[in-house]
């Protein structure tokens, strides 16, 4: 086994298993962790896998309930590298979805290490980190976090520090280094001296820079020179596998160009979407302007008596099968942006009735899930879009999926995957989790014509 890892989220853990699968390895995504025995009896055969999570929903004190457990499960598998797959715009506070709180619970699972490496830069999606500050692609411009529009306006997360070593400091109390862009330009030599000159300073945590591939590969040979020591527990978005896929290309334990696959069309396609970027918001009207029926979900079904929400949801559920069996393409949504009345409206509710905001995801993902699962039984719609990194987890915990595969890349951090399953409407179906940021506006033809 070369990597395992654990997503803080279902749609940053289908964005691993793309990067690694296109790098050349032979990757599965479960929902939960696999015993041993299991691993060992059925998949042994696979590179690696990786646990699809929600953590970044959780309060601290549930991250730990959740997560000390789950990286203590991980650990025992003795893989290399044990990555902690975060949000490349680095989606966290001090009460949700704290990455100082996992900083601290993979301290004490791995006190064996000289420290921790945190990634959070990806050119691959429009993610760098310059000097410590992160900054995240806004169409044709690339924005700082604290300045980027779609990132500032989060209703959970919202972005307001764009220096990661800051934003981190109101989350652990452990200390920082910095690998910076100026580091990363020396020569590989140099470069492992510099590492352990910073080092010698005692940091607990050592930030890396990313702007180039160059910084990629280049901090892929230091993780891979690191875990000889002993296996490594590494924190970061998607760029930690991108780093190590190229660095293990440019040894030769990887092929430089692996084989491309590439997926079929489909006949139709059905879209839930729980999210409220201006990304998605763009990716819905451009579908709806195309020939695309799109259908609200009202907010007040996340939050009526089960009787009446159960009637709504049938309604909906209806005329959505009437639209699939006529051969449309159908996107059920909660919300068109930022903006939207219902984002308020939701957490309203939410307050009225003493519920944190933050779950929001979890009432909103599951009812989108139980629709997913009535609507691909009672048409037999084969290729599904579920949108939205806060509420797409919950989604899949209501259609009993135990793994997942990627079939193709589409674009950048939402493959299309196949769903494993011992419900046989499930087991096969094709199915990409996409976060709020991610695609271009034509996103949902791409995924149903299989383009990639």
């Amino acid at each position: 086994m070369r990597i395992c890892y654990y997503g803080d989220d279902f749609t940053g853990s289908t964005d691993v298993l793309e990067a690694l699968t296109i790098g050349g390895l032979r990757m599965i995504l479960f929902m939960d962790i696999p015993s041993l025995s299991t691993w060992k009896e059925k998949f042994s055969h696979y590179d690696g896998f990786g646990v699809a999570g929600v953590s970044r929903t959780m309060s601290p004190d549930e991250m730990e309930m959740t997560l000390h457990p789950a990286l203590t499960a991980l650990k025992a598998f003795q893989a290399p590298i044990v990555h902690y797959k975060i949000c490349s715009t680095f989606d966290s506070s001090r009460v949700v979805g704290s990455i100082g709180a996992v900083i601290d619970i993979g301290r004490r699972v791995f006190p064996e290490q000289r420290y921790t490496p945190l990634l959070a830069g990806s050119p691959a999606l429009g993610r760098y980190t310059v000097f410590g500050n992160h900054f995240a692609a806004k169409g044709n411009d690339i924005v700082r976090l604290d300045r980027h529009p779609n990132l500032t306006q989060h209703p959970v997360t919202p972005m307001k520090e764009a220096d990661l070593r800051v934003h981190l400091a109101e989350q652990t109390s452990c200390s920082m280094g910095l690998m910076s862009v100026k580091d990363l330009e020396q020569s590989e030599p140099d470069l492992r001296n510099r590492l352990d000159e910073k080092l010698d300073q005692a940091h607990d945590v050592l930030l890396f820079d990313v702007l180039t591939d160059e910084h990629l590969t280049k901090i892929g040979g230091l993780l891979s020179e690191e875990n000889k020591r002993e296996p490594m527990f590494v924190i970061g978005s998607s760029g930690v596998e991108y780093a190590l896929v190229s660095y293990w290309q440019q040894r030769g334990s990887l092929p430089a160009a692996p084989e491309r696959k590439k997926a079929e069309p489909a006949d139709r396609l059905l879209v839930l979407s729980g999210s409220c970027s201006p990304a998605t918001c763009a990716q819905i009207e451009w579908a709806m302007a195309h020939g695309y029926v799109g259908i609200r979900v009202p907010a007040p079904l996340f939050f009526e008596e089960e009787s009446a929400a159960a009637a709504a949801q049938n309604l909906l559920i209806s005329e959505a099968e009437h639209w699939l069996r006529a051969g449309k393409n159908v996107i059920l949504y909660t919300a068109l942006g930022p903006h939207d009345e219902s984002i308020q409206e939701t957490q309203e509710r939410m307050r009225t009735r003493g519920h944190n905001v933050a779950v929001s995801g979890e009432r909103i993902g599951g009812r989108l899930g139980e629709m997913t699962r009535a609507l691909v039984q009672s048409t037999g719609v084969r290729r599904v879009v579920l949108a939205g990194g806060d509420t797409t987890g919950f989604a899949v915990k209501r259609m009993n999926m135990y793994a997942l595969e990627m079939i193709a890349p589409v674009v950048p951090g939402g493959p299309l995957c196949r769903a494993f399953s011992q419900d046989e409407w499930i087991d096969g179906l094709e199915v990409v989790m996409k976060g709020g940021q991610v695609g271009p506006p034509d996103f949902f033809d791409r995924v149903l014509h299989g383009i990639s």
